[in-house]
């Protein structure tokens, strides 16, 4: 507010000498720039703030910077008010008695519209005065609006709280009909001239259940505190600028209460409860701004990511909002800390200002502070449908064979049960998880796993009781313990069988697979007769080139800025990291693109083996800065080369050639921002870095996420067009006999023998 103060007095000087309307007023012993301060802090400037505080340090901060000798204080109480910014009604909601405003309850729309206008003419006399009008006469003028605000506020306040006093819709409701039913009737007294007190008292009750602890409240009301801003025509402030507060989206709810959550929800449509908060101050923002009016604010990274950005930038950038500015990953100056963050310019409705991203001219600043490409989430892409799994979902590790894990079964008892009972050997497989895969220098599995498939209690008895007898021992007693009758009635079958992923690889000899919860994206080949865990995602592809696409760090950069995360770690999602990742056309066919993979995959599991380190510890040093040895940076170089030639494939030969330079990637830090408070509040907010990674410049990735997005708007458009839809379920193509397929699981020799 302060700086914003003396930029507009600025501006108000020159003003004046351009249209040659210096005041002739201006006290003696109080230069221009002072008088001019004074008028834009009495008249220009708003403020409201959550912390009481806060609000008296911004009054002083402006007293300090439009104090005049002789001359009184300027009055700023009209204008710098004590509240929650993200809480409270609009003129439409308090008359509809509902924050869903609902015409059925509208009510006291003339007497509320008389007190605001008596509040305007008060607040009118404040905002126009002379500044030689004494202090206390502004206080008297303030005191008027007040009494004409407070029955309206406390409707306010009693609507609101009724949302607040609940955690269940229905309940809601009827807390709202409730408290209408009082309001309906004081207001209706106030009409007879016989107050019903009662009802008010009752009203008065129910609003100030917002100051009730853990989590009070002070509703703020804009449209209502500041009449004079809303009642003119295309109504709403001019500008916003702020730094809004910093709060993790699955933090909103324990540090301000679950209905909090579900109140942002309601106030903003198609908006997410895992949104950071942040997101909800540009949305309010958006909508308190007048029409070709605007804000800057102040954000974290997150506000260009996942649910944040779909709940808040995307939002605005698909309802006549156009960011035409914006700052990434600007470092907070000043700071001890490695405070990083991003400022955004925001204009309702269409500008045709220049575009400006980085300080570079662009076309278009997408919801993804990107320069090309969409604002939305990346659609679905129909060819890579029926590619990508997630294993079986076992479900009771007494169906597992394992020397390492409690309620298993030893594998020496395994392998005397198959001594006496071979045709045991037709159920039990190898069974692999993301441990195995990601620690094991050639991803041997270690436990076994009874799969009968989805054959029925009384086959599975007949023909392996033996089996049957473990797996109701040791598993049936846990299964008849869940919620799910199916999983309870069939408590010899895994919970997931996943037949659809046994079909798809029937034709195949090995699968790639990858750790769906990992720090690093590593993929490896695993042979297809194998029971994959549910913590593994199972690609239907044996082709060293879709293992070049998905190893590069296209895909990484793709899987990092559309995953979810579980504590520093990818959580890849195959509906959002595989689903929607648009391959190069006819990658399958490109030579220029297998042999690197190739030579990768082969080099890389050669040094697995050579160190006695699985693909973790591997890239782990990969990844390191300090590492020296020869063949981590042989990997490393065939790593980047592999990454031009997905580039080539693509047809950006531009970015190719860049990737193709000696030394392009560098070792860089990738930054969280993980406390509740503003990222430029040294006091409070600490950023957790993340360890090293070998990758590319962050302009060159934004290139590249861009450049994808864009392909996949384009893709799913193409496919539109055609009539093709990936959104809408399919029955996956049976390849296989009945016999050896999903229902008896694949037929093999023994795994036991190697």
């Amino acid at each position: 507010l302060v700086e914003t103060c003396r930029q507009l007095g600025d501006e108000l000087i020159k003003a004046w000498y351009a249209h040659d309307l210096v005041p002739t007023d201006i006290p003696p012993d109080e230069d221009e720039v002072l008088y001019a301060r004074r008028m834009v802090a009495q008249r220009c400037l708003y403020g409201v703030d959550k912390n009481i505080m806060a609000v008296d340090l911004a009054k002083l901060s402006l007293w300090l910077v439009t104090l005049a000798k002789d001359h009184p204080f300027t009055f700023l109480d009209h204008a710098l008010r004590h509240g929650d910014s993200l809480v409270g009604l609009t003129r439409k909601q308090i008359i509809g008695f509902h924050w869903e405003p609902k015409q059925q309850q509208k009510f006291g729309e003339e007497l509320i519209q008389k007190r605001l206008d008596k509040a305007t003419e008060a607040r009118a006399k404040i905002l126009s005065a002379r500044e030689d009008v004494p202090y206390r006469d502004q206080e008297q003028r303030m005191q008027l609006a007040n009494d004409a605000l407070d029955l309206i506020r406390l409707l306010g306040n009693a609507c609101v709280s009724c949302f607040f006093a609940a955690d269940k819709k229905k309940a809601r409701e009827d807390e709202v009909k409730r408290v209408f039913g009082l309001a309906s009737s004081y207001l209706g007294s106030l009409s007879a001239s016989n107050v019903d007190f009662t009802s008010r008292n009752a009203i008065q009750v129910a609003a100030i259940r917002l100051d009730d602890p853990p989590h009070p409240i002070p509703a703020f009301h804009w449209e209502i505190e500041f009449p004079e801003v809303f009642s003119r025509e295309n109504g709403g402030f001019d500008a916003f600028v702020g730094n809004p507060p910093f709060l993790g989206g699955k933090r909103i709810s324990t540090v301000n209460g679950g209905p909090y959550r579900d109140w942002l929800a309601d106030l903003h449509i198609e908006s997410s409860s895992n949104a950071d908060l942040v997101a909800h101050f540009f949305r309010r923002a958006f909508d308190l701004v007048r029409k070709c009016g605007g804000f800057g604010l102040i954000a974290t990274n997150t506000i260009a990511q996942g649910d944040t950005r779909h709940s808040g930038l995307r939002w605005i950038c698909e309802n006549n909002g156009e960011i035409y500015q914006a700052r990434r990953r600007l470092k907070w100056p000043g700071h001890a800390a490695a405070v990083v963050v991003s400022v955004i310019h925001v204009f309702k409705g269409i500008s045709g200002v220049p575009r400006f991203l980085d300080g570079e001219s662009v076309n278009v600043i997408t919801a993804f502070l990107f320069h090309r490409g969409g604002n939305d989430n990346p659609k679905k892409i129909l060819e890579n449908d029926g590619q990508c799994f997630i294993g079986n979902y076992v479900l009771g590790m007494g169906f597992t064979f394992d020397d390492s894990t409690l309620n298993a079964t030893p594998i020496s008892e395994m392998r005397s049960i198959l001594a006496e009972h071979p045709n045991c050997n037709e159920v039990i497989f190898p069974y692999i998880g993301g441990e195995e895969v990601n620690t094991s220098p050639t991803h041997r599995h270690h436990r076994y796993v009874i799969n009968f498939g989805a054959r029925s209690e009384a086959e599975c008895w007949e023909k392996w009781p033996i089996l049957m007898k473990i797996v109701e021992s040791k598993v049936k007693p846990d299964r008849l313990k869940v919620k799910r009758r199916a999983l309870r009635e069939r408590w010899w079958q895994f919970a997931e069988k996943q037949p659809a992923l046994w079909r798809a690889i029937s034709q195949l000899e090995e699968v790639l697979v990858c750790s769906l919860v990992s720090n690093k994206l590593q993929f490896a080949f695993l042979p297809k007769r194998v029971v994959y865990s549910h913590k593994l995602g199972v690609f239907a592809r044996q082709e060293r080139a879709f293992f070049g696409v998905m190893q590069s760090r296209l895909h990484d950069v793709w899987t990092r800025q559309f995953s979810s995360t579980m504590k520093d770690d990818i959580n890849y999602s195959p509906s959002d990291c595989f689903d929607t990742f648009p391959f190069p056309k006819g990658w399958n066919d490109q030579t220029e693109l297998e042999l690197p993979a190739s030579e990768y995959y082969d080099f890389r599991a050669a040094l697995m083996q050579n160190n006695d380190e699985g693909m973790t510890k591997s890239y782990n040093r990969f990844h390191s800065p300090d590492e020296r040895d020869d063949g981590i940076l042989e990997l490393r170089r065939l790593h980047s080369q592999m990454d031009v030639a997905v580039l080539r494939a693509y047809g950006w030969d531009d970015l190719a050639d860049q990737a193709a330079l000696p030394d392009f990637c560098q070792f860089l830090l990738d930054y969280e921002e993980e406390d509740d408070d503003s990222p430029a509040d040294s006091s409070s907010t600490r950023q957790k870095k993340k360890p090293w990674r070998y990758r590319w410049p962050d302009d060159f990735r934004d290139e590249v996420l861009a450049r994808l997005l864009e392909l996949n708007e384009q893709r799913y458009r193409e496919e539109q067009l055609a009539g093709k839809s990936a959104d809408k379920p399919k029955k996956a193509k049976k390849l296989t006999s009945k016999k050896s397929g999903p229902t008896s699981g694949p037929k093999q020799s023994s795994f036991l023998e190697e």
